[in-house]
């Protein structure tokens, strides 16, 4: 595959003050125009004034030059405008006016992270002590991003565009209703969902383990009630069997009495639930999701997401709207 990961994602918001404060807390780690890195990966969110919420940009990495060109000529194809300069390729998709980007960069190997011990009936492999996360003193650091989930009107013609125009592969569909798709090892990198109107649902953070999923929500509700936490799961079948467990809590955003103009964010449907999951409030959620997939132990591989599904063998934490 001549993609091979989810760069960066480029988030617009009314409160940039206060989303940047949000995110800081949640673990990703400020610096300069707005930009915010992760512990593995660097740079991976950028916050910047927008009159709603939504997704500003999406950057992918590509292997070399040669993917690119075909990356333009398939836009062409489509009809889409592309702008190619060198290492460098650029589209806006025309459904929901999300700028993507392919640059050419070297693939990033996650760095390995030693198995969380965990007891299980007839297995006792953390014997007369507390679990890991009882004891870790410092706060939760994503590693790297994971997905982005979107809402379109054309949910098949921006499909398209990422599939038949940019190279991307689908892993999953939901029939008539959404499209799981990767250009990473990862399950999947962008959700895209029928919708009434075009938003961004969520993006998916990655992190260590459970634990680490279940600290950083109680960190991010702790003395917050208006965050108004809300906890999910089930399981799923993908080629392999995946379970998860979603935390939600309500993003710093203000929602308004009016309904969102067509083609503004407005959150309808859940990733991780394929349903309604407005706040009584109206407000966007965050949420923290753990993930495992394969035929072992539910220790085996494990992932952190912050509102719905994360990339399937992998660890991630994710945070995400709903409202």
């Amino acid at each position: 595959m001549s993609l091979h990961s989810l760069l960066s994602v480029t988030i617009g918001v009314p409160n940039v003050e206060e989303t940047a404060a949000y995110y800081a807390e949640f673990g990703l780690t400020p610096g300069a125009d707005g930009w915010f890195s992760t512990a593995d990966a660097g740079r991976q969110l950028r916050i910047l004034p927008a009159p709603t919420r939504r997704l500003l940009a999406l950057r992918v990495g590509a292997d070399d030059a040669d993917d690119l060109a075909r990356a333009a000529a398939n836009l062409a194809r489509l009809g889409v405008p592309q702008d190619l300069a060198g290492t460098h390729l650029e589209a806006t998709e025309p459904v929901t006016g999300v700028r993507v980007g392919l640059d050419v960069v070297p693939r990033v190997e996650p760095k390995p992270v030693p198995s969380t011990r965990y007891n299980g009936p007839g297995r006792l492999d953390r014997p007369d002590c507390r679990a890991p996360g009882f004891t870790r003193a410092d706060p939760v650091r994503p590693r790297k991003l994971g997905h982005a989930v979107l809402g379109s009107t054309d949910y098949r013609a921006t499909t398209a565009f990422f599939t038949d125009g940019l190279g991307f592969k689908v892993s999953d569909r939901v029939k008539d209703v959404g499209a799981f798709m990767r250009c990473s090892t990862d399950h999947h990198n962008v959700l895209v969902l029928a919708a009434p109107v075009s938003f961004l649902h969520h993006t998916s953070w990655q992190v260590d383990d459970i634990d680490d999923v279940g600290r950083g929500a109680f960190a991010m509700l702790e003395g917050r009630s208006a965050r108004q936490p809300r906890c999910s799961g089930g399981t799923m079948r993908t080629g392999q069997l995946a379970w998860w467990a979603t935390w939600l809590v309500t993003e710093p955003i203000t929602s308004t009495p009016k309904p969102p103009a067509p083609r503004e964010p407005s959150t309808t449907m859940s990733a991780s639930r394929l349903a309604s999951m407005s706040t009584s409030g109206g407000k966007p959620c965050t949420a923290l999701t753990v993930i495992d997939s394969g035929r072992g132990s539910p220790a085996s591989a494990s992932a952190l997401s912050v509102s719905a599904w994360a990339a399937l063998r992998t660890r991630s934490v994710s945070i995400g709207s709903s409202g």
